[in-house]
């Protein structure tokens, strides 16, 4: 729950912040000059590319968890049986273990979208983010009936 807050405040603080910037790139231009016109339009671009990045985040962000509710409704969820560091950070070691099993599992399983669901998080915790955000969205869009996109197998 204090994550939600957190972004939740965290995303109020930034439409604010659009909203300051895009009165800004507005003032620019009502100044009129051959600098402060152009200046201000470039200006507005900016709340409109942060409102499609939140957006598409909040997006992504409600659709991973609506699927992590599914998978823990059913039992699915994996266990988190990883050993760790005495700073709490996960062992690397261990991570890669527990990838390798989820990698094969996702091969075998191409289609199901619980198992790459469980790809994201073995991809999270071997803190490969870029890889875990794309499995994840496969797994997302299967479960919405988008399936066979362009991603191939499981990489590592």
């Amino acid at each position: 729950m204090g994550a939600r807050i957190t972004y939740g405040l965290l995303s109020a603080v930034l439409v604010v912040y659009f909203v300051m910037v895009g009165h800004r790139g507005v003032f620019l231009i009502q100044q009129g000059t051959w600098v402060t016109v152009p200046f201000g339009m470039a200006v507005l671009v900016l709340p409109f590319l942060g409102a499609w990045f939140l957006w598409h985040s909040t997006r992504f962000a409600r659709n991973a968890g609506r699927l992590a509710r599914e998978l823990e409704a059913e039992g699915g969820l994996p266990e988190d049986n990883l050993r760790r560091t005495p700073s709490g950070r996960i062992d690397r070691a261990s991570a890669d273990a527990v990838f390798a099993e989820r990698r094969a599992e996702t091969e075998e399983n191409p289609e199901d979208w619980r198992c790459w669901f469980r790809l994201a998080v073995a991809y999270h915790d071997a803190r490969d983010t870029p890889r875990a955000r794309k499995a994840m969205q496969r797994a997302i869009d299967l479960r919405a009936g988008r399936g066979s996109g362009a991603v191939t197998g499981p990489a590592r």
